[in-house]
């Protein structure tokens, strides 16, 4: 079966949890349609690079897909339908990937660099109250 990644993304103001359920949504389409979802990721609340529908702001979510295209058409339509996604875009790949994509490794990167400030920036507080 051809292989895609698929993004979408969903109004702001729409909560975590109804994104998870388009999430399963999406990916029974898939799974009625004799594909499988190979993997999800989450990518969180992103700032546009300009507005979509009076939105500044979107969550966004990646599924990598190993499904026929008739699978991924009806998702799509369902999509196309539903008022909370703003955008998607499907593109068919080679190959998935299977380790975290450049949006969860830019995320992971940037919380260990906030950690680590947390920790420089908490430690020089501590030792100046111990002096005190």
């Amino acid at each position: 079966m051809p292989l895609y990644e698929h993004v979408f993304l969903a109004r702001q103001d729409v909560t975590s949890q109804q994104v998870e359920a388009m999430v399963d949504q999406y990916k029974a389409v898939i799974e009625q349609n004799g594909g499988k979802v190979e993997k999800t990721e989450m990518w969180g609340v992103k700032s546009l690079a300009y507005r979509i529908k009076k939105n500044r702001k979107a969550h966004f979510t990646m599924f990598n897909l190993d499904a026929p295209a008739p699978a991924v058409a009806e998702m799509e339509r369902q999509m196309r339908i539903n008022e909370d996604i703003l955008r998607f875009m499907t593109i068919r790949v080679e190959e998935l990937e299977t380790e975290p994509s450049v949006m969860m490794q830019k995320r992971d990167r940037d919380e260990r660099k906030d950690r680590e400030r947390r920790e420089r920036d908490g430690g020089g507080y501590e030792s100046e109250g111990e002096e005190a």
